[in-house]
């Protein structure tokens, strides 16, 4: 099927629905959703962020400029994923309790504003990962408009630019949590040190990244192709001293460099996997 037909589907999908909720990250998919929400429904489609400590504050920030621009409704609210041991304690099924929190808060605020559906970002690629939030977003009656009319990650980026949003390439950044090796207890701390660790390196210029934290060692991701770049042009030790300074002992480069997903490779993918 054409992009045409797929951006022609997905506005007579929120047509149908008359008015929508949406579970709205700020990442390039569900800034999409809310796109074309508000252009099929105006002000009957609403966005609604959740902050959790484990959501960057400058991701927070990019979804409000976001939401703005595009002129959708913008609703903030918290969730309180750890205050569950099931999730704090990082088993191979965290995403499960994260978005078992997050539409256990959307869903009773979706039915008290008037809105009879809660949408998400979920595309077509995604439903191929191991991805155990769906599988609790799905129990919960969620829908996902780019998954429903098999929009990929890439025909995403394709839209976006085409409906000139200026974010159509920016780098996906899933919550901090999925920094850290299943098993590993996730802390405000040490959400708050790996936040920082990447913050640092964003403002060096390096976008496209990921500190990834296990037991006091910080391990840094970047795309193959920059790896010597950082190498020769960053002065090391300061960023390690910085890294030390927000809590980590040693601070490493990842020599394969980054890869989405990459902690999920220690899963036996054809017993988890996941269908919509």
């Amino acid at each position: 099927m054409m992009l045409t037909e797929k951006f022609e589907q997905l506005k007579a999908l929120f047509q149908e629905m008359e008015q929508a909720l949406i579970a709205y990250s700020g990442g390039v998919d569900s800034t999409l959703v809310a796109k074309i929400a508000y252009d099929a429904l105006g002000d009957r489609a609403l966005a609604v962020t959740a902050v959790s400590p484990s959501l960057l504050p400058e991701e927070l920030e990019d979804a409000k400029i976001q939401a703005a621009t595009i002129g959708i409704g913008h609703k903030i609210v918290q969730t309180h994923e750890m205050e569950n041991p099931n999730y704090t304690s990082n088993p191979v099924n965290r995403c499960y309790f994260c978005k078992s929190e997050l539409h256990d808060t959307l869903k009773p605020l979706a039915l008290e504003l008037g809105y009879p559906y809660v949408v998400d970002g979920v595309n077509a690629d995604d439903l191929h990962d191991y991805r155990p939030g769906i599988q609790a977003a799905k129990e919960r009656g969620a829908r996902s408009p780019l998954a429903e009319v098999g929009l990929t990650k890439v025909e995403v980026r394709q839209l976006s630019q085409q409906l000139g949003l200026p974010w159509w390439d920016k780098p996906a950044q899933p919550c901090l949590s999925s920094r850290f090796p299943y098993g590993e207890e996730i802390t405000v701390a040490k959400l708050q040190r790996v936040g920082r660790a990447e913050i640092l390196l964003r403002k060096l210029g390096w976008q496209n990244l990921r500190v990834r934290s296990e037991g006091d060692t910080a391990r840094i991701e970047l795309p193959p192709e920059q790896i010597k770049e950082f190498v020769l042009t960053t002065d090391l030790q300061k960023v390690v001293s910085a890294f030390q300074d927000f809590g980590f002992l040693y601070v490493t480069l990842d020599l394969e460099g980054y890869r989405s997903g990459k902690l999920n490779q220690v899963l036996n993918r054809e017993a988890l996997s996941v269908k919509l």
